[in-house]
């Protein structure tokens, strides 16, 4: 009789978690708020804005900003901040990422370990960027023969 008990109690519980558990919007549910202040540049920077990726939780883009092909700075652009916990997600992670991003110089960085499709969604946005930049110079240098 006691082991129905505990078995009766534990389901209920385990019912009340699961009904009570939030799940996250979709995108079309969500609320668009105002745009993140981005710093002006400087002179001598140029600004390389990348694809806003998908992600499940919610997009993520982010802009390069350099100074004679170095990079300088990466600015957040879109993050997902539908809960807490993608905030706090985005708190740990994106500082790890830009670290990351100004040591290698390049978009081949780790991924944070708990924040696995943002640094993803992180990763493919600053790639894409990187990659503007690689398509202004065969541009430049095509611009240059003529």
């Amino acid at each position: 009789m006691r082991r129905v008990l505990v078995a009766v109690v534990v389901t209920v519980a385990g019912l009340v978690a699961l009904l009570s558990f939030k799940t996250h919007m979709n995108s079309s549910e969500r609320t668009v708020g105002s745009p993140p202040s981005v710093p002006p540049l400087l002179p001598g920077e140029h600004a390389l804005t990348g694809r806003a990726i998908r992600t499940v939780y919610g997009p993520v883009q982010v802009r390069v900003v350099e100074r004679s092909r170095t990079i300088i700075g990466v600015n957040i652009l879109q993050h997902p901040a539908e809960t807490t916990m993608d905030i706090q997600i985005g708190q740990f992670a994106f500082p790890r990422l830009v670290g990351e991003t100004l040591a290698a110089q390049s978009a081949r960085i780790d991924s944070v370990s708990g924040a696995t499709y943002t640094s993803n969604g992180y990763i493919s946005s600053l790639q894409s960027a990187l990659d503007e930049r690689s398509a202004l110079g065969k541009q430049g240098a095509l611009d240059n023969r003529a």
